[in-house]
């Protein structure tokens, strides 16, 4: 161990690092990729959008649910910071179709997308209170 820190050597000299750490990362990887998503299928064009079986207002507000939740669960510490971007960056994020000539940014649109993102703060919220420790 080296002073005080988590890390470890391996028998071949490399840097270990215990499961929290990674696992802490790949969440932060999970919530960029997924923000990096929302923002590809948003501003492409409407060809290049995916399909599925839910309706769009159903797909939206979990795309949003799911980026919130990974934000607030990657990013304890920044629990309002996290809640206060993810909500009004919905309606940022609706704001960016006008880049794009065969999309069309819509208020409801940008609600759901913002009542899905505090779906997903409030989850979030939930997943750190249960799992994470606090100190007392």
């Amino acid at each position: 161990m080296h002073g005080g820190s988590n890390l470890g050597l391996d028998t071949a000299g490399a840097v270990r690092y215990p499961e929290c750490m990674l696992f802490d990362r790949l969440l932060k990887i999970a919530a960029w990729l997924s923000l990096a998503a929302i923002l590809f299928v948003t501003v492409s064009p409407i060809g290049m959008r995916p399909h599925d079986v839910m309706s769009v207002r159903d797909d939206r507000a979990l795309a949003f649910t799911a980026m919130a939740l990974l934000f607030v669960v990657a990013y304890p510490r920044r629990f309002w910071a996290c809640a206060v971007l993810v909500i009004l960056g919905a309606a940022a994020i609706e704001l960016l179709q006008y880049l794009s000539p065969t999309r069309h940014a819509r208020l409801e649109d940008a609600a759901v997308k913002a009542v899905g993102a505090a779906i997903g703060v409030g989850l979030g919220f939930a997943a750190n209170w249960i799992l994470r420790p606090r100190a007392d």
